[in-house]
């Protein structure tokens, strides 16, 4: 079938739009990637900064080999499941609280996204000086509460969960505007008619609100599902993947491995592995996008 004239001019005039930033996208984001891929492959290192030779999927196979890798895995995992259900848990409470608010919701939405408007780095700072053993506002508190001093940082039993309580700290916000939202275009009739069948507010949340809201839930728990993998300013700032390895998560791995023991080359292969990850979440994002289309 002939496709109509003005159907093929369309088509050509939205690649002409669309053309400057795509060729933007793949010098900016394409040319690091295909490099950062070069050298993976390869034998470079900070003591030998060569390409050459390429030694294939060598790399990859040297750090799946070690023990630390499968353990940074196995942490970002079991971090990001638990930062993105405690943002999801308290998220999900505030947004109904706020759905239930008539006066005062943009102070209340205002207050809320502070946290999210600050930078990880910023807000690993501020909770780094609040939790210091020994000057700390938090330590204090607990002091004159009777209570012992606690080294939230540099107890290897604690320090992942206080980053994580920090994590939650920060990206609840997100998630509370991404569920607000959602409730907010709900239906009112399903409502209605369960307030006449008699149905309780505690049925209407869980048979009516829950069912209509999974796919606004589903895109937030996946947005932050990808972010928590990336995450590395936050143990960067607040232990550098100490004390030990017990806060050692996947991205401060890869740089641990490339700069701090001068294989690029491994690094970029423990950074490809983490991209897969990511890429994944992405995929799995978009279908559930697709899905909900």
């Amino acid at each position: 079938m002939r496709v109509p004239a003005f159907a093929d001019r369309d088509w050509r005039t939205g690649w002409a739009f669309a053309a400057p930033g795509l060729l933007t996208l793949a010098i900016v984001m394409g040319f690091p990637l295909v490099y950062a891929a070069l050298i993976s492959l390869s034998s470079l290192t900070l003591l030998k900064p060569m390409l050459q030779p390429f030694v294939g999927l060598k790399n990859f196979a040297t750090v799946m080999a070690d023990p630390l890798f499968w353990s940074a895995l196995w942490l970002t995992i079991k971090y990001s499941v638990v930062t993105v259900l405690g943002e999801f848990v308290i998220g999900l409470g505030i947004a109904l609280m706020l759905n239930r608010t008539v006066t005062m919701k943009p102070v209340y939405f205002a207050v809320l996204t502070i946290p999210m408007a600050m930078s990880p780095v910023s807000v690993a700072l501020i909770w780094r000086m609040l939790l210091q053993p020994n000057l700390g506002i938090a330590n204090q508190v607990m002091e004159s509460l009777g209570l012992p001093r606690i080294d939230w940082l540099g107890n290897a039993d604690l320090a992942l969960w206080t980053m994580a309580a920090i994590d939650i700290w920060q990206q609840t916000s997100f998630v509370v505007l991404i569920l607000a939202a959602g409730l907010a275009s709900l239906p009112r009739d399903p409502y209605e008619a369960a307030e006449v069948d008699g149905a309780t507010p505690l049925q209407q949340f869980w048979y009516i609100t829950l069912p209509m809201l999974r796919p606004v839930a589903a895109i937030a728990v996946i947005i932050q599902l990808i972010n928590e993998f990336r995450t590395y300013d936050l143990p960067y700032i607040l232990t550098k993947g100490g004390p030990g390895n017990a806060t050692e998560v996947l991205s401060f791995f890869a740089y641990r491995r490339a700069f701090l023991g001068l294989s690029l080359n491994e690094g970029a292969a423990a950074a490809f592995v983490l991209l897969l990850i990511v890429l994944g979440l992405t995929i799995l994002f978009f279908a559930t996008l697709e899905r909900r289309r």
